[in-house]
């Protein structure tokens, strides 16, 4: 009698766990975290949790920000810092409004393309002292906390300052790329970044004490002390010390520009990013292309095919970009729906395109990226970089961070919209983002160069497209690529072979990338459902962040 039930009960022991593994398979590694408070999405975790401990504290969406921002780039300083630039979008939940800030520094007033080939460049210097323009960062930060933080400004440094003095153990990703060339170039960089002569390995304990004296500045006495006090000072020593062309009226006057948000329809979502001078048009164009066609399964050879070579119509009309103060950009026609539908018209289907070219639209007019949304719904989308890995590698004496070199992707070839000229803001890669639907509202960026419209276009699609869900779609397989010419492009390797193989085929000229390769970006994303007040956050597993909810 024994014998006879043992079959009954095996079975039954195979058909329960297989069952409950059925309704629990997903295409996705990490879940989502979903919350009634706010939640800080970035790519490192303890920034995440010092926006978090903000947000607990009553602070908004802007002081996490701001909070999580100065941890950044302590943690990850080859990326982001207060040698950079900020751009950011904030939604308003009780207005509905969403605004733009462009805090990207331009050239010095005395950095002409003469006076540089007077010092002998003979095109514009990629690292170094002529590569940065004035950073925009720190008065950023002061213009949002003006106008939407609430809690003390001095406070939102103490866990950035904490960090920097008493240390914090070398994360993983960051760990990787920490030793560098350019560093070792300046002997600052060498005495700051490289104790004892040689980058921290992996957990080790790091501290900078030179960028915690900055921080404790900055909390004391406001953006003036970046721009006109103590800090301004050193940064105008070591660019007289190199022979750059940073004056003091350079730092002093800067001011960041509220600007409107550009937007476009995608399938019953409005996608918004912020105008040039930066590239974020490029990712309305490139979904504007793709919406003339019925989408194909994920991950399918003919769904990589258009998002390709919609890609490369979108950024080949990069070269129109600039500031738009000086230059005129025609945005309107870039974007638009009709001048989409011509170029769609060039999209072949069976075979990739390895020289496109510019349209002509009508006329009418390396980076950190992290998202936060509090308690009450308000949304920041914001994106703050030092442009390459590790910046100019020009490190600021005494204070511990390094300028940034945005300034070395202006061109000497005056009749390039992005030409040098004094006082300019030059083109920028780094783009924040918001898109809307009913009642559901996202802010996401995903970094890395230009990368970044191609994979905002990718995740907008998998959402919009394939019902994927916050996570799924952030952490779906990729394809990124930095130029419209050319047949090449790298795709990570989880879209399969049938896929890879259809799509060398049809022409492109394919790298196999890893799983999860930071190649393809570090995206966060947050979303706010204005008719539950619940908010759910997702966090890239390929950099070395979370999202964290504030605790209850």
């Amino acid at each position: 009698m024994e014998m006879k039930r043992r079959p009954i009960l095996l079975l039954l022991s195979l058909t329960l766990p297989l069952a409950f593994n059925q309704a629990t398979d997903r295409t996705h590694g990490r879940s989502m975290v979903i919350a009634r408070g706010g939640i800080v999405s970035t790519s490192q975790v303890l920034a995440s949790q010092a926006g978090a401990a903000i947000l607990a504290q009553g602070g908004g969406a802007v002081d996490a920000a701001i909070a999580a921002n100065a941890v950044l780039g302590v943690v990850e300083p080859m990326m982001c810092g207060i040698g950079g630039d900020l751009f950011v979008m904030y939604r308003d939940a009780k207005t509905g409004q969403i605004t733009g800030l462009n805090s990207s520094g331009p050239a010095p007033r005395a950095m002409t393309i003469e006076a540089l080939q007077a010092k002998g460049l003979e095109k514009m210097a990629a690292t170094g002292i002529h590569s940065a323009t004035v950073p925009g960062c720190v008065r950023g930060w002061e213009a949002m906390h003006k106008k939407y933080g609430k809690l003390p400004w001095s406070t939102l440094f103490k866990t950035a300052i904490h960090l920097s003095a008493d240390g914090f153990p070398m994360q993983e990703m960051v760990g990787r790329v920490w030793e560098s060339n350019l560093v070792r170039k300046d002997p600052e960089g060498v005495r700051v970044f490289y104790p004892n002569g040689k980058a921290p390995a992996i957990g080790d304990l790091y501290k900078n004490p030179g960028l915690a004296r900055a921080m404790r500045i900055i909390a004391d006495g406001g953006a003036d002390s970046f721009y006109k006090g103590e800090i301004a000072r050193a940064i105008l020593a070591k660019s007289g010390q190199l022979g750059g062309l940073l004056s003091a009226a350079d730092l002093a006057s800067f001011e960041p520009e509220w600007v409107t948000p550009i937007s476009t329809t995608y399938r019953g979502w409005r996608v918004y990013e912020l105008p040039p001078n930066g590239q974020g048009l490029a990712a309305l164009s490139m979904l504007n292309i793709l919406e003339n066609f019925t989408p194909a399964a994920p991950f399918s050879h003919a769904e990589f095919h258009r998002k390709i070579e919609a890609m490369k119509l979108a950024y080949a009309d990069l070269k129109f970009v600039g500031d738009t103060r000086l230059v005129k950009v025609p945005t309107q026609g870039m974007t638009s729906k009709s001048y989409a539908a011509q170029r769609a018209k060039l999209l072949n289907e069976d075979k990739a395109n390895c020289a496109v070219e510019a349209g002509q639209p009508p006329t009418s007019s390396d980076t950190t990226y992290f998202t936060v949304v509090d308690g009450e719904g308000n949304i920041v989308s914001w994106i703050q970089s030092v442009s390459g890995l590790w910046a100019s590698g020009v490190a600021v004496d005494g204070m511990g961070f390094h300028l940034h070199n945005r300034g070395g992707g202006f061109s000497f070839d005056k009749t390039r919209a992005n030409a040098l000229a004094p006082g300019k803001r030059p083109f920028h890669t780094i783009i924040p983002a918001i898109m809307e639907k009913d009642d559901l509202h996202i802010g996401f960026g995903i970094m890395s160069g230009a990368n970044q419209p191609l994979a905002h276009a990718q995740f907008v699609s998998y959402l919009a497209d394939h019902n994927m869900n916050l996570q799924a779609a952030l952490e779906a397989p990729r394809f990124t690529k930095s130029r419209p010419t050319g047949c090449d492009v790298i795709i990570e390797s989880r879209v399969g072979l049938d896929t890879l193989g259809a799509l060398s085929a049809k022409g492109h000229q394919i790298t196999i990338a890893q799983p999860y390769t930071a190649r393809m970006g570090r995206g966060n994303a947050v979303m706010h459902n204005a008719k539950t007040k619940v908010n759910t956050a997702a966090s890239d597993p390929r950099a070395d962040g979370a999202a964290i909810p504030q605790p209850e």
